[in-house]
């Protein structure tokens, strides 16, 4: 997609965009109170990059079954053949034959500031990790993360405000989520902890970023990278991240396979089992309706979108100033939801995730022909799992989006794009993976 040439063209662009994540499509807490925690950077003791905990949830059951979906219908097959002839190609998706790893939760705002910081400490940006769109002042709603030019090495980027600190990454391209992934991978592992929490095995990850993004997991002077190690921290494929957020190995849903990353539901009765939708604080963020279970952040149908605004930002800027230009009016109507605090919704995937359900959606690393199905010069990717400005259809297992890995449209105009993180093999600690 381009830059339209007009205020018009831009405003239809946007209503597509924002109404759904059809084209398109991390990072730890165990329990709320370890949240806090879990979720703070620091600097690194060694004098290197800045210190992160990465929290992951380990997905089992290896050489499940993979399952058929048809791209956005209310269904799945036991296998293709089952499945009735459409416009749109059926793809079996979900099956993984080896144990991994994924993230309990998005990459987080102040994770992704520890990552800037470490890899452009001289605040230069010659990787296109940053945009002003970014920023509390070109985006009061939504700005997550502020820079400045004057501020000491390592110290350009901050979080805009505090309560940014613990929502999802909401601004990532392919790209930037496979420097992140190459920034853990490159880094030092300080310590590798297991842990459990009722029938869930997690596992947490305390690592030196790297300020080497380029190759690692992901040899990015290649523009189709993919994995080139078989061991370390990678971003999740489409068929691990489907796995992690509806394969039951206890053999509830249909087929093995929940309609929800949430709940099992109820294939074929459209959004009548859905989860409720979050209600936020308007002015943090927080979820207060967590004991509404289950629950995800996206836009019921007939509910207003969870939505909130810095209380440090006077109500009327909120609701009208944005970088795109668009009236209050329109401004209004495409952007709704709102990014809330990881984890605080509760429910869980049959293995332990949490949010893989609505708030941002979330890149995988597998590649996939354009939507025209004609060859192109570039790399379209897969992504998943909603947001919290689209309806309950984009958190099926069936909502296999699509995007250009770097797309800058989206970097300017979307600010709901997130990142969770995976793990294959065994990292071994003290030593770069």
């Amino acid at each position: 997609m381009q830059f339209a040439s007009s205020r018009s063209r831009l405003s239809r662009a946007l209503v597509a965009m924002c109404g759904t994540s059809a084209l398109l499509a991390s990072s730890a807490v165990v329990g709320s109170s370890a949240a806090a925690e879990a979720l703070s950077p620091g600097s690194s003791p060694s004098g290197g990059g800045e210190v992160i905990t990465v929290t992951t949830a380990k997905v089992g059951a290896p050489g499940n079954p993979a399952v058929g979906v048809v791209p956005f219908t209310d269904a799945v097959y036991q296998s293709c053949a089952d499945a009735p002839k459409t416009p749109g190609d059926c793809l079996m998706v979900g099956g993984v034959g080896y144990p991994y790893e994924i993230g309990q939760v998005e990459v987080t705002v102040e994770r992704w500031v520890a990552f800037l910081n470490t890899v452009d400490p001289r605040g230069r940006d010659s990787r296109g990790l940053y945009d002003e769109t970014e920023s509390s002042s070109a985006w009061p709603k939504y700005g997550q993360i502020n820079f400045s030019p004057t501020a000491p090495r390592g110290r350009h980027y901050s979080v805009a405000y505090a309560e940014w600190a613990d929502k999802p990454y909401g601004f990532a391209n392919f790209l930037r989520a496979a420097r992140f992934a190459n920034s853990l991978y490159n880094g030092r592992l300080i310590s590798k902890k297991a842990g459990s929490d009722g029938s869930f095995s997690y596992v947490s990850y305390q690592v030196e970023l790297s300020a080497r993004t380029e190759s690692g997991m992901y040899d990015l002077s290649r523009p189709e990278a993919t994995r080139s190690r078989d061991s370390g921290f990678v971003v999740p494929s489409q068929d691990e991240w489907i796995k992690a957020a509806y394969y039951d190995p206890s053999g509830g849903g249909t087929h093995s396979y929940w309609k929800y990353p949430t709940n099992a539901g109820v294939f074929g009765d459209g959004d009548a089992t859905a989860p409720h939708p979050t209600v936020l604080n308007p002015t943090t963020g927080d979820v207060a309706n967590a004991t509404a279970q289950p629950l995800a952040s996206y836009h019921a149908t007939g509910r207003p979108a969870p939505s909130w605004c810095p209380g440090q930002v006077p109500s009327e800027t909120c609701s009208t100033v944005n970088p795109i230009g668009i009236d209050p009016l329109a401004y209004a109507a495409l952007y709704q939801g709102s990014l809330s605090t990881v984890g605080q919704a509760r429910s869980t995937s049959p293995w332990g995730t949490l949010d893989q359900g609505g708030n941002a959606v979330e890149w995988t690393d597998t590649i996939t022909a354009p939507p025209s199905g004609r060859n192109s010069a570039r790399v379209w990717r897969r992504l998943h799992g909603g947001i919290s400005n689209a309806s309950a259809y984009q958190m099926w297992p069936s909502a296999v989006g699509l995007q250009p890995q770097d797309n800058v449209f989206y970097n300017h105009t979307y600010p709901w794009l997130g990142i969770r993180i995976g793990v294959i093999g065994d990292l071994k600690v003290g030593r770069p993976q």
